[in-house]
């Protein structure tokens, strides 16, 4: 599985281009996009390495994740995917969007094909696994590439760091019990691509990561 990474949006939010370099099938995870500057720098990644993208998954139903769904939609006409416990989440992203200035870019994400911890799914000749991944938010997800040894966070984990959990259905004994219990599990190989910042990996985060030692 090849990964591409933009950052995007005063948010600063890492958008992923996750494909499978065979056939080239992609999956848009968390388009941060807010402006056409920047949708222009997801068009030219399509073009220039010959993607067919099939689907978008939002990690979670924050705005700053979920603010390039529509063009995605509309430019590629492919569904959303996300963990329905985030659905009261999405039914307030328009609000927040005029709070920001952005409304004329950015919709609610009412409706979508629903996601459940386990699950798989198919890109290409290769596949995600859904891990849930609670705390941050309610539906909050983890989208592992057990054969590449990948996975993206979200804002479940960051570098040296974990997400916030003083946002609406959000729970930091949850976020805490989310991070040991299902992503420090992986193997220590394992490269995180989180929602905001620098990559890590999981072994250095078991290792030093201050709100997961003791």
């Amino acid at each position: 599985m090849e990964i591409l990474k933009f950052g995007f949006s005063f948010f600063g939010v890492n958008t992923y281009l996750v494909y499978d370099a065979a056939t080239r099938e992609c999956v848009v995870v968390d388009p941060g996009m807010v402006n056409r500057y920047e949708e222009t720098a997801i068009k030219r990644a399509v073009e220039k390495y010959e993607l067919k993208i099939t689907k978008v998954i939002n990690t979670h139903l924050h705005i700053d994740h979920v603010a390039g769904n529509r063009f995605i939609m509309k430019e590629y006409g492919v569904p959303v995917y996300a963990h329905p416990e985030d659905r009261f989440l999405g039914e307030r992203i328009e609000m927040q969007a005029q709070m920001f200035g952005v409304v004329e870019k950015i919709a609610n994400v009412e409706e979508f094909e629903p996601l459940s911890h386990g699950d798989k799914i198919a890109v290409g000749n290769e596949e995600l696994e859904v891990i849930h991944t609670p705390g941050h938010s309610p539906g909050g997800i983890s989208l592992y590439d057990r054969k590449g040894g990948n996975v993206m966070v979200g804002d479940t984990l960051f570098a040296g760091s974990i997400g916030r959990s003083d946002l609406p259905g959000g729970d930091y004994h949850q976020l805490i019990k989310s991070n040991i219990e299902r992503l420090m599990m992986l193997p220590e190989e394992t490269h995180v691509h989180p929602g905001h910042g620098p990559e890590t990996t999981i072994g250095i985060e078991r290792q030093s990561n201050p709100y997961l030692l003791g």
